[in-house]
């Protein structure tokens, strides 16, 4: 969270330089900015283990997910303004989650420990961003995307695959942009979803919550 708060107090702070106006728009139609978006919906469904066995025989084993770390989503986007409502675009985001396979005797007492697992999604789409607010310093919208999901990495699915391909669908239900000049830093709330079927699940309401900075030209 202090990302984000470091990042609004910056915008804040530099949006009283050379703030935009519809009449300059043209000047800088394309715009690129990158991004962090959070992996709430990661860390709840993949995460330490509840409750670990410690009252059977030492002889008694069982392997666990454990030491999960998520590296967060990592985007880039470009967008080409038509107008001052009205940007499309493409999107590339990419996330990941590590964990250990750690083996506990009926005690819990750890007797192996393999590393090097992990799983990653990135997401390909092109994007469309509707500005309904629209202000030199602060622009205010929403924003649609829909393309093909990637998940992969060292685990097979149940089909013996490593890597598997989904649809993808990215929404902004409300966005903000701090404009300073052809600098602007953002705050998105939204989702970004990717599935095969409603069995093979790769993301769902993963990155509620993004930050971007980025520059138009």
């Amino acid at each position: 969270m202090k990302r984000i708060y470091v990042l609004i107090v910056v915008c804040t702070l530099a949006a009283s330089i050379n703030a935009e106006t519809k009449d300059n728009i043209s000047n800088h139609r394309s715009e690129i900015r990158i991004g962090w978006g959070d992996q709430l919906f990661e860390s709840l469904v993949w995460h330490n283990p509840a409750y670990i066995v410690r009252t059977m025989p030492d002889t008694y084993y069982q392997v666990y997910n454990e030491n999960y770390s998520y590296d967060q989503h990592l985007w880039i986007e470009y967008q080409w303004r038509f107008t001052s409502w009205f940007a499309f675009g493409g999107m590339v985001d990419v996330s990941d989650v590590r964990w250990d396979e750690v083996t506990r005797n009926g005690q819990g007492i750890v007797t192996q420990t393999s590393k090097g697992h992990f799983f990653y999604n990135i997401v390909f789409a092109p994007t469309m961003r509707f500005t309904y607010f629209f202000h030199p310093n602060v622009n205010l919208y929403s924003a649609l995307g829909g393309g093909i999901g990637v998940n992969g990495g060292s685990e097979m699915n149940i089909k013996g695959q490593k890597t598997d391909i989904g649809a993808a669908v990215n929404i902004t239900l409300l966005g903000m942009s701090v404009n300073a000049g052809r600098w602007f830093c953002s705050v998105d709330i939204g989702g970004l979803y990717s599935l095969k079927d409603m069995n093979t699940i790769f993301l769902a309401s993963s990155r509620m919550i993004n930050v971007g900075m980025g520059i138009r030209f």
